[in-house]
């Protein structure tokens, strides 16, 4: 499989394969393919697999395309203005994604559902109880909100972010939760009760634009329900 990535704010990867060779996705990504890319809805492993697929936010069924009789070409796009990755995944090098973050991968990629080994993490960490671990081998892809910056973190070197930030981890790294330090920082310095802390060794990679934070702006121009 060969691809190419382009586009800025709203990027695509094109795929190339050769026949024979099969793309899953499990969010209907799909932008435009070939006619001779052959769609088929799968349950990805079953029952287990599709509730932790929703759990972490994805669909309940998986779509794979497989190229038949010759070449193919697939594309997949972004959802939200951003930024899409591409990840070679392997042995020692599986990765922590945030919720909906999967786009596209070979099928030689398996995904889980990754708990955080610390209750509060998950809870008060703003990135969820659940996200999603790729493992296997081969090609990956992942989209992020807005720009994103990576990071090398030593082991026991730490970095703390703010909520929502974090994009993708190595599964190398861990993570845990710090309280916002003072009374008077945390009630009014706008930055709520707890940060995230990742500890390496590993990469991490910090998007610049969260989805839940532009939901949050936008929230005050959509009208309510309420009728009073």
């Amino acid at each position: 499989m060969q691809y190419q990535i382009e586009g800025d704010t709203l990027p695509v990867v094109i795929c190339q394969l050769s026949a024979g060779e099969t793309m899953i996705t499990e969010r209907g990504s799909m932008s435009w393919m070939s006619p001779n890319m052959k769609m088929e809805t799968t349950s990805g492993g079953g029952l287990g697999k599709m509730f932790g697929r929703l759990l972490a936010g994805e669909a309940l069924f998986q779509n794979r395309y497989t190229a038949q009789g010759g070449p193919g070409m697939i594309a997949f796009a972004s959802s939200f203005p951003g930024s899409i990755r591409a990840f070679e995944i392997g042995p020692g090098r599986e990765l922590v994604v945030q919720k909906s973050g999967f786009l596209a991968a070979e099928a030689s990629i398996d995904l889980s559902v990754f708990f955080q080994k610390k209750l509060g993490t998950g809870f008060f960490g703003g990135e969820g109880f659940i996200m999603q671990k790729l493992s296997g081998r081969g090609i990956a892809f992942a989209e992020f909100d807005g720009h994103v910056k990576e990071y090398e973190l030593s082991a026991g070197q730490s970095l703390v972010v703010d909520t929502g930030y974090i994009a993708a981890m190595d599964a190398s790294c861990s993570m845990d939760i710090i309280t916002v330090p003072g009374v008077k920082n945390a009630l009014f310095g706008g930055e709520g009760l707890f940060n995230t802390v990742v500890t390496g060794p590993g990469r991490i990679w910090l998007q610049t634009m969260p989805i839940s934070n532009v939901a949050a702006v936008l929230r005050p121009f959509f009208p309510s329900n309420n009728n009073n």
